[in-house]
């Protein structure tokens, strides 16, 4: 059940990468979906189930929730890093073209790293149970299709050739299904589970706040883009609480 899940998440990716190589045009409404989806389900799904997996504190504070916080700070630590938000018009130069592939490169196995991490993370998931696994699962799915996208963006933005772009999206799109392989080897006690998990929420929440919502509505700022995300949250809430 692992590694098929897992597998579902290569062709989202995939899509998305081939999606930014041939029409970006309603890519607004898709990313405004997937923020809708994902702060759903880390507010009305995984926090909660989190709370349920352990009450042991740090310092005073919930440990769960002291690795979401360290989740959310982590992933914006290494975008600032390594530049990736960089605007697209930056000019760097002819004699800085090297350099500037080779940030385009690192940027996109910051993006790889990130998606064997999610496969980790449907492993983990199914450990716990199957419906916190089938949670992160379709975390993972609603960003996967947009990590693709920003795989191939980036390689393309900093200069790579599109073979080289695909061929990043290739690995980007193979990692998840290497992540979820490991934890098929390996029992993780259930309180590691839970802070793991507590720190992968936190990574989810950053990436609907802080990169896929200003994504959406910084090509196409509309009130559609906006209605899909409300559309997303609706839905998640809808499923948790008839569940």
């Amino acid at each position: 059940m692992v590694l098929l899940v897992a597998l579902i998440t290569v062709v989202s990716t995939q899509l998305g990468g081939l999606f930014a190589l041939h029409n970006k045009d309603r890519m607004h409404l898709i990313l405004g979906l997937s923020a809708g989806i994902l702060l759903g389900l880390v507010a009305f799904d995984l926090l909660p189930e989190l709370f349920e997996l352990s009450d042991a504190s740090f310092l005073g504070l919930p440990s769960v929730m002291v690795t979401f916080v360290l989740g959310f700070l982590a992933l914006h630590v290494v975008e600032r890093w390594l530049g990736m938000h960089e605007p697209e018009d930056s000019d760097y130069g002819d004699h800085h073209q090297h350099a500037h592939r080779r940030v385009g490169t690192v940027a996109a196995l910051a993006l790889i790293s990130h998606s064997f991490l999610d496969g980790f993370a449907i492993g983990i998931g199914f450990q716990i149970s199957t419906g916190v696994g089938w949670a992160v699962a379709i975390a993972v799915l609603a960003h996967d299709f947009a990590d693709g996208l920003n795989t191939v963006s980036i390689a393309l933005r900093y200069g790579h050739t599109r073979r080289r772009a695909m061929q990043l999206l290739g690995m980007d799109a193979i990692a998840p299904l290497a992540g979820a392989a490991i934890t098929l080897l390996v029992v993780i006690p259930q309180n590691v589970l839970a802070l793991y998990l507590g720190g992968f929420s936190g990574f989810l929440l950053y990436l609907a706040t802080a990169d896929i919502l200003p994504e959406a509505h910084s090509r196409h700022p509309s009130r559609l883009t906006l209605a899909c995300t409300v559309v997303g949250v609706a839905a998640i809430g809808a499923a948790v609480s008839l569940s």
